[in-house]
């Protein structure tokens, strides 16, 4: 395979190793990709403001596909560009469909810019305590929604989403990125890999031409997608279980390993 022109990379659990930093390393292996002429593409669950700080980190700008294909990013110019929101009737719908399939759960919200939380929902992180709003219920709020999250203590996740994806029965889109009870929702038709091939159809690049890492089942299509796509040797069973090209795990700065290869 020749040099890929462009490379998409997933972050947790891939390009990050497992505090949650850019290596040296791998820093260094992203500059000799550019320097090459190859632009890097983030592809991510998190939302601009989880990405902003890793972009900086790994000296990357451009864009960046964020929310799991919800939304574009622009790094350079810190705003964004695309996004595809779940539409209000589509996102109760959701709640009300999954509340009842798995009853119990919490719900969550990220509008691009915070996250709209419901009562009972636990999950945390830091870059989003300035960003994040409680609400008594999603329902009737006026906020744009790129991502229903939906939490629970009590259940897997593997088993969440097979309860999730019958109810919801393709009326949007499931998955799930490495948190412990944690499924997000984006409207049908809008994955990871559907907003990153319409980018490399903007730039002429075939998909042939693309390599892409990732560790999660969020990460499968933009594996499938791109002519060269990697799994982590740390990634989800279902990952490894489908995807043939393996690197070494985010601790042993897989990413930089491949890119090595390519562009030295």
């Amino acid at each position: 395979m020749k040099p890929p022109r462009l490379v998409a990379t997933d972050l947790d659990g891939t390009l990050l190793d497992s505090t949650g930093t850019v290596t040296p390393r791998t820093r260094r292996a992203l500059r000799l990709a550019r320097g090459a002429g190859a632009e890097i593409v983030f592809v991510t669950a998190r939302a601009p403001r989880g990405v902003e700080p890793i972009a900086e980190q790994a000296g990357v700008d451009g864009l960046a596909v964020c929310s799991n294909g919800a939304i574009v990013y622009d790094l350079g110019a810190r705003e964004i560009v695309a996004r595809h929101d779940l539409a209000p009737a589509a996102a109760a719908h959701v709640v009300e469909t999954l509340a009842e399939a798995l009853p119990g759960v919490a719900f969550a919200a990220e509008t691009g810019t915070g996250v709209l939380a419901e009562p009972g929902y636990g999950v945390r992180h830091a870059r989003d305590a300035r960003h994040r709003r409680e609400v008594a219920s999603l329902l009737g709020c006026a906020d744009p929604i790129v991502k229903l999250l939906v939490w629970s203590s009590e259940y897997l996740v593997d088993d969440m989403f097979t309860a999730a994806v019958a109810a919801v029965d393709g009326q949007a889109e499931v998955t799930h990125s490495g948190v412990g009870g944690l499924l997000e929702i984006s409207a049908a038709g809008v994955t990871k890999a559907g907003t990153l091939a319409t980018l490399c159809e903007e730039r002429g690049v075939d998909p042939a031409e693309v390599a892409a890492f990732g560790d999660m089942p969020n990460d499968l299509a933009v594996l499938a997608f791109a002519g060269a796509g990697y799994a982590m040797a740390n990634a989800h069973r279902l990952v490894l279980a489908a995807i043939e090209r393996r690197t070494l795990s985010n601790d042993e700065h897989g990413v930089a390993v491949v890119l090595e290869s390519f562009y030295s």
